[in-house]
C-alpha cells in the first residue's frame, strides 16, 4: 500500500517511517498512486475530537453524510477509530465546523480521501486533528500550496497579519505530525 499524503510535511513522516508514500498535493491536485492507498496526514477536528487525536478511519462520508467508503480500519494502536468527511475545500470557520459535524456524524475533515474512496483504491485513512473549531487554522489556511509544498510568502503573510495565532498555529502542526509519527511508528512495528 502507498500512503497517499497531502504534504511534504506528512510524506517526510511516511519516509522516515520506512513505509511507501506519494505527494498527491491537497485535494489530489498532483494524481494519486495506482494501486491500493492509504489516506494519510494531517486533519481538522470537527465537533468533539481534541488536537493530536490519531483517527484511523472505518467510514468516509460526503458533506450529505452519504457513505463514500466503508471498511474495518487499519488496526493502527492507540487510534481511535472514526468518521471522516470529505470535503473539496478548507473548513476554518467554527460554526461550519460544529454545523457539519452534527449534519454528518464525522470525527474530522480532509480533502483527498474522497478521491482515493471514488477510485476504489483506498483501503484506509490514519489522519491526526491537528485544528478545532476552538483552535482554527485562521490566516495559516493558506501556507500550503496545491502541490503540497509550503508557501513560504503565504507563511509570511499569515506570521506578519497575526504573530500569535500563526506561532499558535504552527505550534499545533508541529504537535500532531509528532502524533503522526508516533502512530505510524507503532503501526509500522505491528
Amino acid at each position: 500500500m502507498t500512503l497517499a499524503c497531502a504534504t511534504r510535511a506528512e510524506e517526510r513522516v511516511a519516509r522516515r517511517a520506512g513505509l511507501r508514500s506519494a505527494l498527491i498535493g491537497i485535494g489530489g491536485v498532483n494524481g494519486v498512486p495506482d494501486g491500493p492507498a492509504v489516506s494519510y496526514g494531517l486533519a481538522g477536528g470537527l465537533e468533539g475530537r481534541r488536537r493530536g487525536t490519531v483517527l484511523d478511519a472505518v467510514r468516509v462520508v460526503d458533506e450529505r453524510g452519504a457513505t463514500l467508503w466503508e471498511g474495518e480500519g487499519l488496526g493502527v494502536p492507540g487510534a481511535v477509530r472514526g468518521t471522516l468527511l470529505a470535503l473539496d475545500r478548507i473548513v476554518d470557520d467554527p460554526v461550519e465546523r460544529r454545523r457539519l459535524h452534527q449534519q454528518t456524524g464525522a470525527d474530522a475533515v480532509d480533502m483527498e480521501t474522497a478521491l482515493l474512496a471514488r477510485r476504489g483504491t483506498l483501503r484506509g485513512a490514519l489522519r491526526v486533528v491537528a485544528d478545532t473549531p476552538e483552535r482554527p487554522l485562521g490566516g495559516a489556511a493558506g501556507a500550503v500550496r496545491p502541490d503540497g509544498r509550503y508557501d513560504w510568502p503565504g507563511l509570511v503573510r499569515a506570521a506578519l497579519r497575526s504573530p500569535r495565532a500563526f506561532t499558535r498555529t504552527a505550534a499545533d502542526g508541529k504537535r500532531a505530525l509528532g502524533a503522526l509519527a508516533t502512530a505510524t511508528q507503532r503501526w509500522a512495528d505491528a
